[in-house]
């Protein structure tokens, strides 16, 4: 007897259905066909198992899977549920009439016990598009596709249950989540908050101006600045994420396997801060079995890495064409894969090897020559991408002492949200355009025009500062970002002077 089951497998963020083929006939083999790896092949092993422990025979004759499109490596054991139930249907020991209806996927353990799944939510999305009537998972993956609407979305904790379902001798309980309530439950509901840090107005100022824009920065000062502190706080002054940006960003962390039983969707920005030691695969995705890498996890959010230089060179190298494209392709012998990667970078660094370079009170110890060496472990191009260099200085004590409340970051995050509504408007007929940092040299022509007076404060710069070209653009982009914090029409020199300042590693001789 022949009989279909289905499930899927995931590509990038995306998924593709997949029929399990079941067939029964004389003999005594199993044989498990499509391109399957290790682990599914491992399946029959644990099928077989769980099966017996549900109190049904796992049938002792020629056993044929076939994993349709066979020429699509399926890799993983979330394939062992619908096989178990295909064989049992092909076995007569359950009906098979409604198997058509249902997308099937989880891990068997030996006892029947089924486990959690990557990837539930595209694969939910697959479903509902190919027109399935429901979803049955892992108990622990089932608000991830619950999410979905006009589907049906059945949690389960062992194979008994589901071979119970389709005896219809007892139902499966749906699990339904409003998305929109979802949505707007934690949004906006962060741990840490601006008013936490003491002083430091003009770095908080920065990164109003960064979140406003989009735009990349590094932060340069001491150990113990407040550096660190400064950069966990900027996901809390970024627009709330909207309901396409949740799913988008819920999307990634669920092929990641990064979801926790509790979440249903992601409704604040990612922040990620891998360590210095990374790899370059675990940095921009990719693997045997591509993964997404830390810059997809942290799309539509922050990534903040820590001590810049101290990153290997080929690491930081691989970032430079996501940051301009804003996606990573993975490409394989067979296939290619794509993940989104449009996210803030923030950077830090301390000034030099020993960290006191340019401090106001301790004395730096570094040999001559050091200082340049350590800053140039950032090439040139990659420090083209990031628009703002903004010197952090340590805080006073007073300041740490002083009773004064700090800004909250909803006050700035609003100032934001007023700027980033301009920039929609503005760039409105551009698809992939939708804030300042992603213009390009031409439209920064058409949009950043200045007055004769600003032309001549911007070359006065540029020569005295020994500002490099590189910056020039830069400088246009950063002051059209301040206007529209000023909710002002036209870039004015105000706005030219405070973006010029924010160029320190542009300047000839700061580390000289």
């Amino acid at each position: 007897m022949l009989v279909k089951t289905y499930g899927s497998a995931v590509f990038g963020v995306n998924a593709l259905t997949i029929t399990i083929e079941v067939s029964i006939s004389g003999g005594n083999k199993y044989y498990m066909v499509g391109l399957p790896d290790n682990a599914v092949k491992e399946s029959l092993q644990r099928v077989a198992s769980a099966i017996n422990v549900a109190g049904f025979r796992m049938p002792k004759q020629k056993i044929v899977v076939n994993l349709a499109p066979a020429d699509i490596k399926k890799e993983g054991s979330s394939y062992d549920l619908p096989i178990a139930i295909g064989i049992l249907a092909a076995s007569g020991q359950i009906p098979s009439e409604e198997l058509a209806d249902y997308f099937i996927m989880g891990e068997l353990s030996l006892d029947g016990a089924i486990q959690p799944i990557r990837g539930a939510l595209p694969i939910a999305i697959q479903a509902q598009m190919e027109g399935f009537k429901g979803f049955i998972l892992p108990r622990q993956n089932v608000r991830e596709a619950a999410i979905v609407d006009g589907l049906v979305a059945y949690g389960v904790e062992t194979l008994a249950q589901v071979i119970a379902f389709f005896n219809k001798s007892e139902p499966l309980e749906q699990v339904k989540i409003n998305t929109k309530e979802e949505f707007l439950k934690n949004i906006g509901n962060y741990e840490h908050d601006f008013s936490d840090v003491k002083g430091q107005e003009n770095i908080k100022r920065a990164l109003e101006i960064a979140a406003a824009g989009g735009h990349n920065v590094i932060l340069i000062g001491p150990p113990g600045a407040g550096k660190t502190m400064l950069a966990k706080r900027l996901p809390t002054i970024l627009p709330p994420l909207n309901l396409y940006e949740a799913l988008e960003t819920t999307k990634i962390h669920s092929v990641a396997g990064k979801l926790s039983a509790a979440d249903a969707l992601m409704t604040i920005r990612p922040y990620r801060s891998p360590h210095h030691t990374i790899s370059d695969v675990a940095l921009v995705g990719g693997g045997i079995s591509p993964q997404p890498g830390e810059i997809s996890l942290a799309h539509n959010g922050v990534l903040f890495l820590d001590e810049l230089p101290e990153f290997k060179r080929t690491v930081l190298e691989v970032m430079r064409q996501p940051l301009e494209d804003r996606k990573v392709a993975i490409s394989r012998a067979r296939f290619s894969v794509e993940y989104p990667a449009s996210f803030m970078l923030v950077a830090s660094m301390n000034p030099c090897p020993c960290g006191f370079y340019n401090h106001p009170e301790k004395e730096c110890v570094c040999a001559p020559g050091v200082v340049q060496k350590y800053l140039s472990k950032i090439s040139g191009p990659l420090l083209d991408r990031i628009d703002l260099h903004v010197e952090v200085t340590p805080v006073d004590f007073s300041e740490l002492a002083s009773s004064r409340e700090a800004e909250k970051s909803e006050h700035i995050r609003a100032r934001v949200i007023k700027a980033r509504e301009i920039q929609d408007h503005r760039f409105a007929d551009k698809e992939d355009l939708h804030y300042n940092a992603q213009m390009s040299p031409k439209m920064v022509r058409k949009v950043c025009q200045i007055s004769d007076a600003g032309t001549a404060l911007l070359k006065t710069a540029m020569e005295r500062l020994g500002l490099s070209a590189r910056a020039y653009d830069r400088i246009l982009k950063v002051a059209r970002t301040i206007a529209d914090l000023d909710q002002s029409e036209n870039v004015e020199l105000e706005h030219l002077a405070e973006s010029i300042n924010y160029r320190s590693l542009d300047r000839d001789g700061w580390a000289g």
